[in-house]
């Protein structure tokens, strides 16, 4: 069970990171200090936010669509108070933010269903 949970959270940070790294080149953004800044908020955020998924729906009873929208918001909030603080080409960093992980929650949904 932990080697399957570490496996999960380890393709999933790879793809949440590949996902939004490519969101970012392709609205334009091309500063590469700002795309470490995205590579390292990620890697803060994406983990807390599956393990504390993946313990909310295997260990509690909760509403599972409402821990997972509290969950990204709380990737949401944090992403854009990091690239508003440290980010140089972010003019909008909490929308910035909320795009990218509607992107790669969509892309990770849809491969996850294609699977």
């Amino acid at each position: 069970m932990i080697e399957a949970l570490l496996i999960s959270l380890a393709f999933s940070l790879g793809l949440t990171v590949a996902i939004e790294a490519g969101f970012f080149l392709l609205i334009g953004k091309r500063d590469k200090k700002d795309l470490l800044l995205l590579v390292l908020v990620n890697v803060l955020t994406n983990p807390i936010v599956v393990l504390s998924f993946w313990l909310v729906s295997s260990y509690t009873n909760w509403n599972i669509l409402i821990a997972l929208v509290l969950l990204e918001a709380f990737a949401v909030l944090t992403e854009g108070f990091y690239y508003k603080k440290y980010g140089n080409v972010f003019p909008r960093p909490f929308l910035f933010a909320l795009f990218a992980n509607v992107v790669s929650f969509g892309a990770g949904a849809l491969i996850q269903f294609l699977l």
